[in-house]
């Protein structure tokens, strides 16, 4: 079949797809378009926002499996003049490729050499534009958090369920051998239930998420503020909101969906449950007083379980700051037998039923057998993370999956249900409400009512 042929299939589907939901004129725009891949075809790739993650971790991660695969990029957008300039001569020094700046992601999707994008965008705009790319026919590898907003998160699943296309969230853990090891060794019923989790993620870096060079460099007239704020409140231009955004809500949850979204994930993950069934949480900015809207530190408490039987279940303490701290990453499972630690990527008794105690009380002793989590995967918290063994793990089970059109390790689901307990949070610290979810409704409540801004 030729690239026409397919296209006209494609259009005729997609009409037939999109009837009675009134998104039919949509089926037929050219930017439903995306060409059908043969075994051989190279999968060409366009770059959605050149961030700082973007240069060092998510196209150096797919280069080093570019060749195998038969990847290249093709395309960036980035509403920033200066970034599209740099994203150009990166990709032109690291790969010798010559690539196509686009203003912005209509002039991406127009194109037909851009099979499939890599998003690294700004946090609140991840969903809508994984949302745009999927409705443009392209498959998405697509940072996290995945969304800030339930609305953002419904429409974006809706979007990627509907459109069928390969979605993979910048999940990384899911591709981890420890982490895999670890889903097996719990789903298996070897460690016995779940009774608590303890994560945390510190680090003390004064700079992080700040960019005064940049921001005093940026000017209005070099971007296009008003499509960057998408579906957030219209506001002045202001170049920290821009370049600094990770510390001003409604733009990013900050710590919640910068780091914790990765841990949280795991309980989703290993337990198949899909959000907290409630959160409580506070903090506060307590050291960085340089005009930011995010906190710099914060502690939340979660309750997992089935949402249909309140005896069973635990609780998840999350905890997080930027001042002084033991640093660096913890995430521990608790079993009444011992705790499974993937800082040390070790099963230990720790904790567990001893003889004696169990006796006293007349029960069985219950301790698990120590043993190693196979190959040790060290979480980087560094602020430019580089190609590290998950990343890399990562992107190329997209890549594969791209290919073979199967379920990547973070389907959308993945990142819809990250970014529900990641709302929750976030409700919580902003309202000081006790936070549940409305099945139902599919809507974070704080307080009893609905939670957006």
């Amino acid at each position: 079949m030729n690239n026409d042929q397919s296209r006209r299939e494609f259009l005729k589907k997609s009409a037939l797809t999109t009837a009675g939901i009134g998104l039919g004129a949509m089926a037929f725009s050219p930017k439903s378009y995306s060409r059908i891949l043969g075994a051989n075809d190279r999968v060409n790739v366009g770059i959605v926002g050149f961030s700082d993650r973007a240069r060092y971790a998510l196209i150096p991660a797919m280069q080093v499996h570019a060749k195998e695969m038969n990847f290249e990029f093709t395309a960036v957008s980035d509403l920033w003049s200066r970034r599209r300039d740099e994203c150009q001569a990166f990709v032109k020094e690291k790969t010798g490729l010559s690539i196509a700046a686009c203003r912005n992601n209509d002039e991406l999707y127009d194109r037909k050499d851009v099979d499939a994008v890599i998003i690294s965008t700004a946090d609140f705009q991840h969903a809508l534009h994984c949302k745009e790319a999927v409705e443009a026919g392209r498959d998405v590898y697509v940072e996290k958090p995945f969304a800030e907003t339930m609305a953002d998160n419904r429409a974006a699943k809706e979007a990627v369920l509907r459109t069928g296309k390969i979605v993979q969230v910048g999940s990384q853990r899911r591709s981890g051998l420890n982490y895999h090891q670890a889903n097996d060794f719990i789903k298996a019923g070897k460690f016995g239930d779940i009774v608590a989790v303890e994560m945390t993620w510190n680090v003390n870096q004064p700079g992080r998420w700040r960019l005064p060079k940049l921001t005093s460099e940026i000017r209005k007239e070099d971007t296009d503020w008003d499509r960057f704020l998408m579906n957030r409140p219209k506001v002045d231009w202001d170049p920290r909101k821009y370049l600094e955004f990770r510390l001003f809500w409604p733009f990013s949850s900050g710590i919640p969906g910068q780091w914790m979204a990765h841990q949280i994930d795991t309980v989703h993950w290993f337990t198949d449950l899909p959000h907290p069934r409630s959160v409580a949480a506070n903090g506060g900015i307590y050291l960085w007083k340089d005009g930011r809207e995010n906190f710099d530190t914060m502690t939340a408490v979660f309750d997992y379980g089935p949402l249909n039987d309140k005896s069973k279940g635990f609780q998840v303490i999350y905890s997080s700051r930027f001042t002084n701290g033991a640093g660096g990453t913890k995430e521990i499972y608790y079993s009444n037998a011992g705790e499974l630690n993937l800082d040390t990527n070790k099963i230990t008794p720790n904790g567990g039923l001893t003889k004696n105690s169990a006796a006293s009380m007349g029960m069985k002793e219950n301790l698990l057998t120590e043993m190693a989590l196979g190959e040790a995967v060290k979480t980087e918290t560094g602020a430019n993370t580089g190609v590290d063994n998950l990343t890399s793990a990562h992107m190329r089970n997209w890549m594969d999956c791209v290919r073979s059109r199967k379920k990547p390790n973070a389907d959308v689901m993945a990142g819809y249900n990250h970014s529900i307990a990641n709302i929750m949070t976030t409700a919580a610290l902003r309202t000081g409400q006790f936070v549940t979810f409305d099945e139902e409704k599919q809507e974070v409540m704080a307080g009893g009512k609905v939670f957006q801004y």
